[in-house]
């Protein structure tokens, strides 16, 4: 894609474990580390991106036809979902999702990105064949929670990518631990260890764990993500961290890393 250096794109194997929490920080943090970054939800049956980044109701296409990223803290974004009417489903066929897709994705004035962090919708279906079949990816991020209910289908996500050849930058497991704000005691609400495990027995990196944290989930849900709000938290550390093991792991060859 002209003027994109980089494609990163975040999956999982099932809903409901945080992926796109997890992208739009990922995302932000790769802004901390001072790139120009894009963001395209790619969830085109659930795009959460908006909610996430508070642009929603505001529409993205031009005059000429061609889409306008908006802009949100920092990060030039793209998604069908602030396009939408509230509530509204897209009924779309597959092969419909699939040039959907193509169409946000390169129909888009990104400009000149460092990175472009494209959010998966979760599974192994069409529209994640058609992104793979039509786009140089440079890795793959896969989100779960230490629950081996996740990590069945976290497998499933790396299996697909190993079978399409897209590199696997590693696994994140999200939701990790609880921290009782009361009395400090630590709680392993999904388990423990479940995404380091499976890491090292599907020979991916292990990226690093967040933590089940409130803040996260009530600033998510006001539309400003924890390493806007706070950037030297623990909350955005952790996220932060991540990004920074992604940066030093790519290879060299493609500038900014």
């Amino acid at each position: 894609m002209k003027g994109v250096r980089r494609i990163i794109a975040v999956g999982s194997g099932k809903g409901g474990v945080g992926k796109s929490t997890t992208s739009v920080n990922l995302a932000l943090s790769l802004v901390a580390e001072g790139l120009r970054v894009g963001m395209l939800d790619a969830d085109l049956y659930g795009p959460s991106i908006p909610k996430l980044l508070g642009i929603e109701g505001r529409t993205a296409l031009r005059d000429d036809g061609i889409f306008a990223p908006h802009e949100a803290f920092g990060l030039k974004v793209m998604s069908i979902g602030s396009m939408l009417v509230p509530g509204q489903a897209v009924v779309w066929r597959g092969p419909m999702a699939t040039s959907g897709l193509r169409q946000l994705l390169r129909e888009t004035d990104w400009g000149d990105l460092d990175v472009l962090v494209i959010d998966l919708p979760p599974g192994t279906g069409d529209i994640h064949i058609g992104l793979f079949q039509q786009t140089i990816v440079d890795g793959v991020v896969i989100v779960s929670t230490p629950q081996d209910l996740a990590l069945i289908d976290a497998q499933k996500a790396i299996d697909m990518l190993r079978r399409m050849s897209v590199p696997i930058l590693g696994l994140i497991e999200n939701m990790s631990y609880f921290i009782a704000p009361d009395t400090g005691n630590r709680y392993d609400i999904f388990g423990t260890g479940g995404a380091e495990k499976a890491a090292a027995r599907l020979e991916v990196p292990f990226l690093g764990a967040i933590p089940l944290v409130m803040s996260i989930r009530e600033n998510s849900d006001a539309g400003v993500p924890p390493v806007s709000v706070d950037p030297q938290g623990a909350e955005a550390s952790a996220y932060r961290l991540i990004a920074q093991r992604l940066v030093a792991g790519m290879p060299v060859s493609k500038a900014p890393f």
